[in-house]
């Protein structure tokens, strides 16, 4: 059955992207009154990436900078406002409505809490079939068959097939969200906080889970993180968003030894363990709030918190520009990496 599992969730073609964002953007109007001009709230802003088969991009920022927001567009939980998405070569944003609820099968949604993102009265194996039973012509014992399996595929026994959620341990309910994420067979899954709620002992074996499952069927991953230490385990490429915003994204070797955005340099600077992990840079040490994204900063979102802030970033947005090997957008980037190299 795992050699099934393999074939079915492979089927594109190796130089073919799994998903390709670009210039996404999520604008929610706000409210203000019958009589008023609804705030538009700038949610994600033109965010782009690539996600090959096989490979993890990991999506880190603080609260409230678009990462969940991103997850639920590419889950397709949420139309775009603007900007283009595909899946599997296939348009989202123009797909009809026949092949939008194809499209939902090709990517799958794993939740940051495992005790709430199951269903307490179901049984585990009602649980693992239900999406076989919307989705697919397979008969009763096919759909059991299945989902034996795939407990198998998570490390978990034949008998928990019966179980009811609450027999189980964190992690266990974590590796049980994983295999109902993979009982259609998805090429991308979205992992929106996967082991944020679990100790941090079991937080590495669900994550060389996610690896092992990756290496065995060719998944892609959209990894939504705020702790960079569970990101430097399981991410091949990094992307860093701010107020909506991309501000550094690349390869992840090359922003956790070298971080050029002020930002990813205060990220990185206050996470234990990742401090100094690379050659000498400038630390960042971030001051006032974050924002309001009803009301950004005229010129680079992160200009009212960066030491390195100058009137042109103050007045003017950058855009993200290729500066060793990643893509980065500040204006000031350069400079401060020729900075870093001479310490």
């Amino acid at each position: 059955m795992s050699s099934a599992i393999h074939t079915e969730s492979t089927h594109l073609q190796a130089d073919t992207p799994v998903v390709v964002a670009k210039d996404l953007r999520r604008v929610y109007p706000i409210s203000k009154g019958i009589f008023r001009k609804p705030d538009l709230l700038q949610a994600v802003s033109g965010v782009s990436f690539t996600i090959q088969s096989g490979k993890t991009l990991a999506v880190v920022g603080e609260s409230g900078c678009g990462k969940s927001t991103l997850a639920r567009m590419v889950t397709l939980i949420e139309a775009p406002t603007g900007g283009s998405l595909q899946l599997g070569g296939m348009d989202v944003v123009g797909a009809s409505a026949h092949d939008h609820q194809a499209l939902r099968q090709k990517v799958q949604l794993v939740f940051q809490n495992p005790y709430g993102s199951l269903n307490p009265r179901k049984r585990i194996g009602q649980i693992l079939e239900a999406p076989l039973e919307i989705n697919t012509q397979l008969t009763a014992a096919e759909r059991a068959e299945k989902s034996r399996a795939m407990l198998a595929l998570v490390g978990l026994r034949p008998e928990h097939y019966d179980r009811y959620p609450h027999m189980f341990s964190g992690g266990q309910r974590q590796r049980i969200a994983i295999a109902r994420a993979l009982m259609l067979n998805p090429s991308l899954v979205v992992a929106d906080e996967p082991v944020s709620a679990l100790d941090v002992s079991i937080q590495a074996q669900v994550l060389n889970l996610l690896a092992d499952l990756q290496h065995d069927l060719g998944l892609a991953y959209l990894f939504i993180s705020h702790d960079l230490g569970v990101v430097r385990h399981i991410a091949h490429d990094v992307l860093v968003m701010y107020l909506g915003h991309t501000v550094e994204h690349g390869e992840k070797n090359a922003i956790f030894n070298r971080p050029l955005h002020p930002y990813t340099q205060a990220l990185l600077g206050s996470t234990p363990g990742l401090a100094g992990s690379g050659p000498a840079h400038p630390r960042t040490v971030l001051t006032g709030e974050l924002p309001s994204p009803l009301n950004p900063p005229t010129g680079c979102v992160f200009s009212t918190r960066c030491p390195h802030a100058t009137a042109q970033c103050r007045s003017q947005r950058p855009a993200p520009q290729e500066l060793h090997g990643r893509l980065v957008a500040c204006f000031e980037a350069e400079r401060l990496a020729v900075s870093s190299s001479a310490r």
